[in-house]
């Protein structure tokens, strides 16, 4: 079969049609037979298969193709469609979202110009505007999509180190909860600021940014002749779903004329929320908002935007180049998106989100997240009043820390292994999926609920599933140490 047989174009339109759906009718299939989240493969029996696979000496075929893929990928998929996936945030996707991915994947649009664009760039900016009004942010607000919450606070602390105006970078310091996100620290050392420029600030027992000990770390601060650069609150932290206390926290930043970055790659779905949106009051008088859609608005990876207050200050992410954004393309108000952006070629994720509010509407989406806090509220009860289990703190979100705890008295780094066996053991057995942490140095476990469709029923059933490899494990312990 020739090459040219393979692009899409007028001659291939039919091909196009069939190929694609024959590739949806094999993933509804999966979806419609999947009893479990995951089958349990290890590495050692997955990676043979896939080594084995001659990249060239193609198959020529979609069906054999699709086949093949069945074996290597398919049939072990972790399926966040499922409601026993309770680990990371990962969500089920809606599918007026998917319409949109097969389009924008299909028509190919590149979001860096919009001679590459054209109509693709004003939806994008309309969403922009969407979310800022949700936010709270005036007429003066802009932003940009990116691949993700990595990504956007990245650029947030960019647009932050420039707006501080100094040039001493060992002098710039960011503070932040230390329940926050790791790619706070990674921008720092990406921004070329110094080892100490990250100042973590401790939480209460409810994990959330404790503003006393805030305050304390900005006169010390000032004190040393240091440059406050940026504050980073977060609205969902991943590994407890707490929300920082946004208005003390912003009051504490104009006090100081310090940068106000929020993060809420998690809790964004708050915006959408029928009844708690307030839960993320003061949100608005943030100077940059990192969201991610593709966490809690149920779309797919990836969909992620950087909000910033004021739109000029996107200027700083700002490079004009001849043959793509030339200066005088900014007189010519031609609106390239590459202006505001750290990439250069980008996809048209705007596209699903687009789809998925014009076809169930932003009340759609708010009920979806409302209805995974009000699980999260009835897990919690459930754990709060079953004796095998501590749970760390009530959920601010849709996330439930905790830790399977013995009724013999056992040694808490014995406790921290049966934990840790029972996570690993659930996995193996593709039963239930959930995620692990620390809290205080020992090993807890964590449901991340982001599936309407999961009930309190499959929660219960999962922790009698931990609860049975941890006794599992302690007593092949005890029987060892006899």
């Amino acid at each position: 079969m020739r090459s040219r047989s393979h692009l899409l174009n007028d001659t291939t339109a039919d091909r196009y049609r069939r190929s694609v759906t024959e590739g949806i009718e094999r993933v509804a299939a999966k979806l419609a037979t999947t009893e479990r989240p995951f089958t349990g493969v290890t590495v050692d029996a997955l990676a043979p298969r896939i080594d084995r696979v001659d990249l060239d000496k193609p198959l020529h075929d979609t069906t054999a193709v699709l086949d093949e893929l069945e074996d290597v990928y398919l049939r072990d998929a972790v399926y966040f469609h499922h409601p026993r996936y309770l680990a990371h945030l990962n969500c089920p996707v809606v599918i007026p979202a998917l319409v949109g991915e097969a389009v924008l994947s299909a028509v190919n649009s590149s979001l860096d110009t919009w001679d590459q664009s054209a109509g693709a760039t004003l939806i994008e900016r309309r969403l922009i505007d969407w979310t800022n009004e949700r936010i709270g942010f005036g007429a003066s607000a802009d932003g940009v999509f990116t691949s993700g919450g990595s990504q956007s606070n990245l650029q947030a602390l960019l647009l932050a180190r420039e707006e501080a105006k100094s040039d001493a970078y060992a002098d710039l310091r960011i503070f932040a909860s230390e329940a926050g996100h790791f790619s706070v620290k990674k921008s720092a050392k990406l921004l070329g600021l110094g080892p100490d420029a990250v100042v973590t600030v401790p939480t209460g027992n409810d994990k959330r940014m404790r503003t006393v000990a805030l305050a304390h770390e900005l006169e010390r601060c000032e004190r040393d002749g240091l440059v406050p650069m940026a504050v980073v609150a977060t609205a969902g932290t991943t590994d407890f779903g707490s929300i920082d206390p946004l208005p003390e926290i912003a009051e504490l930043c104009e006090q100081f004329g310090t940068w106000l970055h929020v993060d809420a790659a998690y809790g964004c779905g708050l915006l959408a929320s029928l009844k708690n949106r307030h839960r993320v009051d003061g949100i608005e008088r943030a100077d940059s908002v990192t969201v991610d859609y593709h966490k809690s608005f149920f779309q797919p990876v990836s969909s992620s935007a950087v909000l910033v207050r004021d739109a000029a200050t996107l200027r700083h992410a700002t490079y004009h180049a001849e043959y793509l954004n030339p200066r005088r393309s900014v007189q010519e108000r031609i609106p390239n998106q590459v202006d505001k952006s750290l990439q250069t070629t980008r996809r048209f994720d705007a596209l699903k989100l687009w789809m998925t509010l014009r076809t169930m509407g932003a009340d759609g989406i708010g009920r979806l997240f409302d209805e995974v806090c009000d699980l999260a509220e009835r897990g919690w009860q459930l754990l709060a009043a079953d004796p095998r289990y501590d749970v760390v703190v009530a959920p601010s979100l849709s996330t439930l820390v905790f830790r399977y705890i013995p009724a013999a008295a056992t040694d808490p780094a014995e406790i921290d292994r049966a934990n840790l066996y029972a996570r690993k053991a659930l996995f193996a057995s593709g039963d239930a999926v959930v995620a692990g942490t620390k809290v205080g140095g020992r090993h807890f476990l964590k449901f991340t609920l982001l599936n309407p469709e999961t009930t309190a029923d499959d929660i219960a059933a999962v922790l009698d599933l931990i609860a049975g490899h941890a006794e599992q494990y302690l007593g092949e312990s005890l029987d060892r140490a006899s």
